[in-house]
């Protein structure tokens, strides 16, 4: 096992910087990994700046998702050679995250790599899809069935969005994808989305407390204005699984949609997700919900490319899923 590894850190200043660390520099944990892949998130966007409070304390390495091969471990859950996946929990956010070539985590945090997946597909996968897949597994539990229709997809061409298209479409369900970039109706079909809608069609200037049902169910990554106006389209007992805030964290809605049509929110919640529902998930990622289209949703960038990826995605200039090759 090597001595020395690169690794991206970040003061907070809303840049990172390449540096050389040691094994000795990684933080307590049972399980140390040899990183192949990682993934550039919007939180992971967001970790860079200290103002969006999202990182306890600096320097850190950032990065909420890793995929890798296990070469060392003092408990008996894992060994030498295992391949694995770790998302979430304090990843990058509390302790040292996948921007590195290698990282140590609590055992507890890992999920071994399920049949089906490379340690780069798990990656194109990463925390997007994982949440894309568990809105989708909350709305099945929920009732959700493929002769429902039409299913909405918010922020489409986004991480989490271009994942639940590819995922529903896969899986026979009728796909309405909502993005406001023109320029990417193209890829969204391709993907298998049946129609595609602009922002201001899902979200009026002018929002109603209740508007005409439209929408069987939804998953929706952006939060805010949009998703109140999700809800008071949705049919009468449909559901929307909510991940995320670009469009904002206030929601300017009423009880009219949950008294008047039964309609249920959910939160998903990727980041503490118990493991055994988490091992479901992934083991359906690499199975019934695994993507078909991954190498299209996917680029790729090496650690002295990371920073202009991390820009882009706080700029909403990312089409799909970029993952960081480590190895």
């Amino acid at each position: 096992m090597v001595q020395e590894f690169k690794a991206f850190v970040t003061n907070g200043d809303g840049r990172g910087e390449v540096v050389t660390r040691t094994l000795e520099d990684l933080p307590a944990g049972d399980v140390t990994i040899k990183v192949h892949y990682s993934s550039v998130n919007y939180k992971d966007g967001m970790a860079l700046n200290s103002d969006a409070k999202i990182v306890k304390e600096y320097p850190i390495v950032p990065g909420i998702d890793l995929a890798g091969e296990v070469v060392e471990s003092t408990t008996a859950k894992f060994k030498a050679g295992d391949k694995v996946i770790v998302t979430s929990y304090d990843l990058g956010t509390g302790q040292d995250g996948g921007y590195s070539q290698y990282a140590r985590v609590p055992s507890d945090w890992v999920v071994p790599l399920p049949e089906g997946l490379t340690t780069r597909e798990a990656m194109i996968i990463g925390t997007a899809g994982f949440t894309a897949a568990l809105s989708i597994h909350k709305l099945e539990d929920h009732g959700l069935q493929r002769s429902d229709e039409p299913i909405l997809v918010t922020g489409a061409s986004g991480g989490v969005g271009s994942m639940a298209v590819d995922m529903l479409s896969k899986n026979g369900y009728s796909v309405t994808a909502s993005t406001g970039k023109s320029d990417e109706y193209d890829f969204l079909r391709k993907l298998g989305a049946d129609d595609i809608v602009t922002r201001e069609e899902v979200t009026p200037e002018e929002l109603p407390l209740i508007q005409s049902e439209r929408w069987a169910a939804a998953v929706d990554p952006t939060g805010g204005k949009p998703l109140a106006s999700i809800l008071s389209a949705t049919k009468r007992g449909g559901g929307v699984a909510v991940s995320g805030l670009t469009a904002g964290v206030e929601v300017p809605t009423s009880v009219i949609p949950f008294i008047l049509r039964g309609v249920e929110l959910m939160g998903i919640d990727s980041v503490q997700c118990p493991m055994d529902l988490r091992e479901a998930i992934w083991t359906r990622a690499a199975s019934d919900l695994k993507p078909e289209h991954l190498d299209d949703i996917a680029q790729e960038v090496s650690l002295d490319g990371l920073q202009g990826a991390l820009n882009d995605i706080l700029n909403s200039k990312v089409k799909g899923r970029v993952i960081l090759r480590l190895h």
